[in-house]
């Protein structure tokens, strides 16, 4: 099988702080680092190194074309990246502090560009079993959802960045939908209803350093898998390397709680490192690092 990623790709400028600055604070960073970054990059790396085959659909600009490189580096079909050369690719200053929390503002740019002709481009490529897995940094969410479906392709949705008018708008193609704890509180908010009476198969809500909770809709199962103790310095990306891990392993057919074990241990070492796209890591470095 394969996956098909509808997904944003960034330009991530990374400053490390002592703190976040409080407002009408100047605030001078310890460090700085440039790297390949957004939801949608992030995922495509994490599948292409979670051993599934990815092919990311997605625009940069005429300032971008290194993000396309790099993706190809790390194993990820990049034929269908469309390029604006007179456009600007999407960037997100990041700001992590010393307890690895992060702070982030993003400019969409290009990632707002997609059009339907990219969209039938790519998923006419796709056979039916396949993947598409989608989140809220780019546009033509529904549009690309409601193509895989007809095209007989699941539906991963990480409902992030929330925004309630556009997860609601995806519910009825989502066949996986992952989301965290305070996007879980605002969907059931905004919704009035409990997630576990949403019609989606499966709901996956990541807990932080408590792990995540596993919904069967269907079978009226909730399961609980704990998070791995480690010691984060950086925690930006970790939620898209588990998503990324996630969808790989279910891609590949494994079972949904080896999957989920799976984007536990990757999403532990994430939060190892500092960086996004560069530094998620590889099924050989989870097996190193004996994670349990």
């Amino acid at each position: 099988m394969a996956v098909w990623n509808l997904g944003s790709i960034n330009v991530d400028n990374v400053y490390r702080v002592p703190h976040f600055a409080a407002p009408g604070e100047t605030l001078s960073a310890l460090e700085f680092a440039r790297g390949l970054g957004g939801k949608g990059a992030n995922m495509s790396v994490a599948i292409a190194r979670a051993a599934a085959r990815v092919s990311h659909i997605g625009v940069v600009g005429g300032d971008g074309a290194w993000c396309v490189e790099r993706l190809m580096e790390y194993g990820v079909d990049t034929r269908h990246i469309s390029r604006l050369a007179d456009d600007k690719t999407g960037h997100a200053n990041i700001c992590v502090s010393d307890d690895g929390e992060n702070q982030i503002v993003i400019y969409p740019g290009t990632n707002r560009m997609i059009n339907e002709a990219m969209l039938g481009a790519a998923l006419t490529q796709a056979s039916p079993g396949d993947t598409l897995v989608l989140q809220n940094e780019t546009n033509a969410q529904v549009d690309a959802a409601r193509m895989a479906r007809d095209l007989g392709l699941k539906v991963a949705y990480a409902a992030a960045p929330f925004e309630a008018i556009s997860v609601s708008n995806m519910l009825e193609f989502a066949d996986l939908l992952v989301l965290n704890e305070v996007e879980a509180q605002q969907l059931t908010t905004a919704l009035g209803r409990q997630l576990s009476d949403l019609d989606v198969h499966h709901i996956v809500v990541t807990l932080g350093s408590e792990g995540s909770r596993w919904y069967d809709v269907p079978k009226g199962t909730e399961t609980h898998i704990p998070a791995i103790p480690v010691t984060p310095v950086d925690t930006t990306g970790a939620g898209d390397t588990f998503t990324g891990y996630l969808v790989a392993g279910l891609d590949r057919g494994m079972p949904m709680m080896q999957s989920l074990t799976l984007a536990t241990q990757a999403a532990a070492l994430m939060v190892t490192r500092h960086g996004t796209a560069d530094v998620i890591p590889d099924l050989k470095d989870i097996e190193d690092a004996r994670l349990a």
